[in-house]
Formats: structure tokens, C-alpha cells, sequence
């Protein structure tokens, strides 16, 4: 929680039916953004980003439900193995969390910006059209899902990083897995990673192939950018393509030298582009 204290942000709360979810507002005349981090980032770890966009946009963070401060599900698989189809968490249910976040905070026409797992849940709110935004720009959305191969992280690997989140780890051990993250970065993964709900991470990666980012990704209207790595295992060569071919209308850019975790592999190129997507937008 000391973190918290560092972070220029206020905490808000909003009400997903019975679920409460947190908030970090970063405040600002700008335009809200809404920014969805990725399956296992709490919202603090998304402020190294956010932080640089204060001068375009007003960056309001959410804790995913399963994540961070906010609530979990009753519901949700809690191993590999659990039959549990992990209803809680599905995508329109991360989709309905976010519209209740800008309706309860009264958000008029926000943008929205996702990362990994939040990039899937922006192109559904997009795609549903329940509340009016003003754009949304995906960074790395997994394409997995149905008759498209695993994710290219198994639940696993996940599972182990929780495990050692929950008996207590420290930068140096998430450094092994990320090396190339900047330190400050490294040491909130360590002390905040334990915050994530082993049955939120399960049924999350069981819909990464389950559910099919390209069952929502034609319909997505407005303004869109779609970001990847260029040496990214979740959004491939091929997959940036049928990304173009599909919804035409979207500015599809590869960061370069960079991987899935895009603004942690290279910062400087990631947020130049993200603001590159942002500026037509609040305009």
C-alpha cells in the first residue's frame, strides 16, 4: 500500500453490480483515458506508463477485478484442472466492469487504452457500444483462442510466478523472468503480484483460448490504433495482418525491439508510439 503513496493519483471506487472495483485517477483537463493493464498488472504497475501521458489525457487505471484492490469473483477456476467454465471473468463481464467505471465516474466520450488481457476487454467495450467513447488504441491483444493455438504462456508458468509471489519474492527473483525491466518496474511485479486471484489468472488464460479476440475486433468503431511488439509471440507477422485485413480502418504499428510486455521491453519507443495513436484522438 506504501506505493500507493508515491503514485500522483487518487483512489476511486465504483460498483460493477455486487464486485467494487478501484480506481487510480490521475486527474488533468485532458480527456479520460481508460487504461486496462494485462492479466497479472495490477493498476499501480501500469503508473510508469500513464504518468507520461498527463499533459494529452486525464489516465484513470483500473484494477481488473481479480487484481490490485478490486473485488474477485464468487466464481472461477482455481487450477488447470478446475471444471469450473470460470463465468466471472469472462471478456463481456471485464467489458460490463468498464462501463460501469465510466458511467459511476461519469466519463463523457473517454478513450480507452488496453494492454494484453485489457486490450481484448477495450475492443469489447468498443464493439458492444453500450456507452460512448472517443477512441481506443489495443496494445498486444492475445489472438489466441479457438482453432488458433495456445497462448504462448501457459497457465503454468503463471501459477508459478503467483506461487512465488505468495511465499514472498523480491526484484532480483522476477528479474530472472524479466530481465530487461527497469528495476522500479521489477519491484512492483514483487510486491504486488501476490494482489492477483489465482482463480481470476486461470479463468482468464482459459478465455484467451476460449474466447476469440477477432469475434469482436471487426466491429470495433471509432478511432483505433492496435500496437504490437515486433518480436512479440501474442501478436505475430500473421496476426498483425488478419489484424489490418479485418478492420481496415484501424493504424496497426510494431514496436520495435520489443516483445509482448511492450512498454516494459522498450519504454521510450512504446510511449512514443501510444501518444502517436493518442493525439488524433483528443484533438
Amino acid at each position: 500500500m506504501a506505493d500507493l503513496a508515491d503514485v500522483p493519483a487518487t483512489s476511486r471506487w465504483v460498483r460493477s453490480g455486487a464486485t467494487r472495483l478501484h480506481v487510480l485517477d490521475y486527474g488533468g483537463d485532458g480527456p479520460a483515458l481508460v487504461v486496462l493493464p494485462g492479466i497479472t498488472s495490477p493498476a499501480v504497475t501500469m503508473d510508469f506508463v500513464v504518468r507520461e501521458l498527463t499533459d494529452l489525457v486525464r489516465p484513470l487505471v483500473i484494477d481488473v477485478r481479480g487484481r490490485g484492490l478490486s473485488d474477485g469473483s464468487a466464481d472461477g477456476p482455481a487450477d488447470g484442472d478446475d471444471d469450473s467454465d470460470g463465468r466471472g471473468y469472462r471478456l463481456e463481464v471485464y467489458a460490463e466492469d468498464t462501463e460501469a467505471v465510466i458511467e459511476g465516474l461519469g466519463l463523457a466520450r473517454p478513450l480507452l487504452f488496453g494492454h494484453s488481457m485489457g486490450a481484448r476487454i477495450a475492443a469489447v467495450v468498443a464493439a458492444r457500444g453500450r456507452v460512448a467513447i472517443g477512441g481506443s488504441v489495443l496494445a498486444d491483444p492475445p489472438m489466441s483462442g479457438p482453432g488458433r493455438g495456445p497462448y504462448p504462456t501457459t497457465l503454468a508458468a503463471f501459477l508459478g510466478q503467483l506461487a512465488e509471489a505468495a511465499r514472498g519474492t523480491d526484484a532480483e527473483e522476477v528479474a530472472r523472468s524479466w530481465p530487461r525491466w527497469p528495476r522500479r518496474e521489477q519491484e512492483l511485479r514483487a510486491r504486488w503480484l501476490s494482489s492477483c486471484d489465482r482463480r481470476a489468472i486461470a479463468a482468464t488464460h482459459r478465455g484467451f483460448e476460449t474466447e476469440d479476440f477477432f469475434a469482436w475486433w471487426p466491429a470495433v468503431t471509432g478511432r483505433t490504433a492496435l500496437l504490437y511488439g515486433a518480436q512479440s509471440p501474442v501478436v505475430t507477422a500473421a496476426g498483425a495482418q488478419e489484424a489490418r485485413a479485418s478492420l481496415p480502418s484501424a493504424a496497426v504499428t510494431a514496436v520495435p525491439d520489443a516483445g509482448h510486455m511492450i512498454f516494459w521491453d522498450n519504454p521510450p519507443a512504446a510511449l512514443a508510439a501510444l501518444r502517436a495513436a493518442l493525439r488524433p484522438m483528443v484533438r
